[in-house]
C-alpha cells in the first residue's frame, strides 16, 4: 500500500507561506490581526518570554521564532 502525502504537503506548504507573510509584515511595522480572535499580533522578544515569537493577547495565535 502506497501512502499519498500530497494533500498534507500542500497544506503544510500553505501554512508555512502564510506564517512567513505574517512575520514579514510585522517586521515591516504593519498591523496584522489574528485570524481567530481579530486582535493585533505583536512581537514577543526573547527577553520577555521563554517562547519568543509572534502572538495575540488571547494566545490563539503563536508563531515560535528562534532568535540567534
Amino acid at each position: 500500500m502506497k501512502l499519498d502525502f500530497s494533500q498534507l504537503n500542500k497544506q503544510t506548504k500553505q501554512s508555512f507561506g502564510d506564517q512567513q507573510a505574517i512575520i514579514k509584515k510585522i517586521m515591516q511595522g504593519k498591523v496584522v490581526n489574528c485570524k481567530e480572535c481579530g486582535q493585533t499580533l505583536f512581537l514577543v522578544p526573547p527577553e520577555k518570554s521563554e517562547q519568543p515569537g509572534i502572538a495575540c493577547k488571547k494566545g490563539c495565535t503563536h508563531i515560535h521564532l528562534d532568535f540567534v
